[in-house]
């Protein structure tokens, strides 16, 4: 992997907005990063207002405080953004959660399953309704939408709600890029694999078995960094991506591509 510092990165997005959700750490905070070096005014939204802050702070970006599954507070969120800066131009809908009690379907319950579908997926479906009108004013805009590998695939380590809630996004991002793609609006959704995060660790302290058993799977052999997604955020929100639309974009080091991986 390349060590890419800022100083050599593009500058695509310099004076566009950016608002992202869940910025306060993991990928939201690495395309925080990664958007404000290319020039892009960031938003950051998260829960936590300390991690939210911090990431607003270190990027010179805008933190605002938000329950992503409410409505009057992502619209207030993405209202503030265009208040602020005047446009929205990037809306990285990102936050997510991945509980214990979130398992097999045998083992899950309905206020786990519930849980779940609110925060990844109802809390994308107000992300997108939010954002949209701002784009459309403005005839352009790239929502990137965060979904996962697993809405692909399936695993016998199920993460039920999960896995569901993903998929979701992914079959909403779609019709959304084709819903609004003759508006100068693109909507795609980032599949990611396993990524190092705060997120993946915990899972590899709660069950090393079960967690080790995602890595053997991988074929180049390890977790994508944050940095890594964060980059493939920037090419989406950017004009580079100007023909992707209504994409799974892939970013999982060759899972989905995978029959048997390498010894």
């Amino acid at each position: 992997m390349t060590d890419r510092t800022e100083e050599t990165i593009c500058r695509r997005l310099v004076g566009r907005t950016a608002v992202i959700t869940g910025a306060g750490s993991g990928i939201g905070l690495a395309t925080a990063r990664r958007l404000a070096s290319e020039g892009a005014h960031v938003v950051c939204a998260d829960i936590d207002p300390v991690a939210g802050k911090a990431a607003a702070e270190e990027v010179g970006g805008l933190f605002v405080q938000v329950d992503v599954t409410d409505k009057d507070q992502v619209d207030a969120l993405f209202k503030t953004a265009h208040d602020t800066y005047g446009s929205v131009d990037i809306a990285f809908n990102n936050a997510g959660i991945s509980p214990a009690d979130d398992d097999s379907i045998l083992l899950t319950e309905l206020d786990a399953w519930k849980r779940v579908q609110d925060v990844n997926l109802t809390s994308v479906y107000l992300c997108c309704k939010a954002a949209l009108p701002y784009m459309r004013a403005q005839k352009r805009g790239s929502i990137i939408n965060t979904a996962s590998f697993v809405a692909l695939m399936g695993a016998a380590t199920s993460q039920i709600s999960y896995t569901a809630s993903k998929g979701g996004v992914l079959a909403m991002s779609r019709e959304l890029g084709v819903q609004f793609a003759r508006e100068g609006i693109r909507v795609n959704a980032l599949c990611p694999g396993p990524v190092n995060t705060p997120l993946l660790r915990e899972l590899f302290a709660k069950d090393p078995e079960r967690a080790a058993r995602r890595l053997v799977h991988i074929p180049v052999g390890r977790f994508a960094e944050p940095t890594e997604i964060a980059a493939a955020v920037a090419f989406l929100a950017s004009d580079d991506s100007s023909f992707v639309n209504a994409a799974d974009f892939v970013v999982d080091g060759g899972i989905a591509g995978a029959y048997v991986t390498p010894l």
